[in-house]
């Protein structure tokens, strides 16, 4: 009868089954976790190769240094204010004039006036107006550099934290899966000890269940993974293959809480960025107040005419002059502007504020992630360590009837939701030392040390700066 307790020469014989996810163990799930489940460790691909493929064509990326680069132009446009301008003209045209004067009769008079002329203007003075604007397009050139630096930075950390979460979500996926095919095992004896009256039918209904919610989570792992793949995709630019262990960077990160806050608060790009905002800013002041100011100047022009007045006239005339502008009053624009110049310079003031209190918040968290993740790893492989031996136990204990089926679901399910824990655990403590050297503001190629052709911005200054003409782009565009 269901329920009854059977003596041991009365049970069925059930065929044992070895364990896959007891056998899977810790060390197994930590090189799961770090290698991805995927194949050939000397053909994987390592963290490090990701990041430079990010670095080297990440579109985000790129197109930050097109920004750069186009706001290098700022400086030259600048310059040209010192520089002459000079101007050509030319017109040509017919006129018919008829007079009639008494005593002198009617005369026609037809000519096709025409002429060119050359015209130079040369700035002296314009009250700091060019000085200002040059050095303000050079603090935004430092600003541009500082926002690149802080966009490689996130283009880093998003490619370590994909590349990490593939790793972390292939091996969950591979958790999941083990876990069907145990609990598929466990309902299968199950099933053969009703058969014989060692269980109910509660028993049964118990592993169906447990079978199908482990199905359900597999299908939901697959998934995520899935999602974690296309993020891959997008930050990396490739699809991952045989991703090799990811590992924490903690060797480069500053020894302490308060130095880390020193390191990031000094030298960190979104404030360094911020602070020549600031600059371009005040000097946009200068820049609009220089329009209340003379500006003192010369002009020459050459001028060839024909057939000014007479036919067969031929006219030319040169002159230098000196120019002085006054202005005097321009209906209020310039002091509006000027007046808006200012409050602008006080809002990037109180930016930096915001951004100093954003990297500290960053590093703050940063740090503490980190602390928690190693905490973590040390409790997860405590806790695996221990629902391992629980589930041996328990089954041991099931086998003579001192366990219920329940029991054993239970312990099955604490051991790989252990396991699950331990590999996210690994999973944040890498992502979290990314994260801490870019709160700090050193993650980057040449801090990591990746093997990719490092961008210099400097180049593409140093090509443009002092140009005097060309429509064409150094690069050949």
């Amino acid at each position: 009868m269901p329920g009854r307790v059977c003596t041991a020469h009365e049970r069925r014989p059930v065929k044992r089954h070895k364990d896959k996810a007891s056998g899977f163990g810790l060390s197994a799930v930590i090189a799961l976790a770090i290698a991805g489940g995927w194949a050939a460790p000397g053909k994987a691909q390592t963290m490090d190769a990701a990041l430079a493929r990010a670095y080297s064509a990440n579109p985000t990326l790129n197109a930050q240094r097109a920004s750069v680069r186009a706001t290098d132009e700022n400086v030259p446009q600048a310059l040209s204010g010192y520089r002459p301008r000079i101007t050509a003209s030319a017109d040509i045209g017919a006129s018919i004039l008829d007079t009639n004067l008494p005593g002198s009769g009617a005369t026609t008079s037809r000519l096709a006036p025409r002429g060119a002329g050359v015209q130079i203007d040369q700035n002296i003075w314009d009250s700091g107006r060019t000085r200002s604007a040059v050095s303000q397009s050079e603090s935004q050139v430092l600003g541009a550099r500082a926002t690149l630096r802080n966009t490689e930075q996130n283009v880093l950390l998003d490619a370590a934290t994909s590349y990490m979460n593939v790793l972390r979500d292939t091996a969950i996926l591979e958790l999941n899966r083990n876990n069907v095919e145990v609990l598929e095992e466990q309902l299968r004896q199950t099933r053969d000890r009703f058969q014989v009256g060692e269980v109910t039918r509660t028993d049964v209904a118990q592993a169906e269940a447990r079978r199908s919610s482990a199905q359900s989570q597999a299908i939901l792992a697959e998934s995520n993974l899935k999602t974690s793949v296309a993020r891959y995709r997008q930050n990396v630019g490739a699809e991952p293959r045989s991703l090799a262990p990811g590992r924490p960077i903690e060797n480069l990160l500053p020894k302490s809480l308060p130095l880390a806050l020193q390191h990031g608060l000094t030298g960190h790009p979104a404030i360094i960025a911020s602070l020549h905002g600031v600059d371009a800013a005040e000097l946009q002041v200068k820049v609009t107040e220089a329009d209340l100011y003379p500006v003192v100047g010369v002009r020459g022009l050459v001028q060839q005419r024909y057939d000014s007045q007479l036919f067969g006239d031929n006219r030319m005339s040169a002159s230098v002059v000196g120019t002085l502008t006054i202005p005097i009053y321009e209906g209020g624009q310039v002091y509006s502007r000027t007046r808006q110049a200012k409050e602008t310079a006080g809002q990037r003031r109180i930016e930096v504020d915001t951004q100093r209190d954003t990297v500290r918040a960053a590093i703050i968290s940063a740090w503490g992630g980190l602390e928690a993740a190693k905490a973590q790893i040390t409790a997860a492989q405590a806790q695996v360590q221990a629902a391992e031996t629980a589930l041996a136990g328990v089954r041991e204990e099931a086998k003579v009837g001192q366990r219920t089926t329940l029991d054993v679901l239970n312990a099955q399910q604490e051991l790989v939701s252990a396991r699950s824990s331990l590999v996210t655990a690994q999973r944040d403590r890498v992502v979290a030392s990314y994260a801490v050297l870019s709160a700090v503001g050193k993650l980057s190629a040449q801090t990591l040390k990746l093997k990719a052709a490092v961008y210099d911005s400097r180049q593409h200054y140093d090509q443009v700066k002092g140009l005097w003409w060309g429509t064409q782009t150094p690069d050949g565009r």
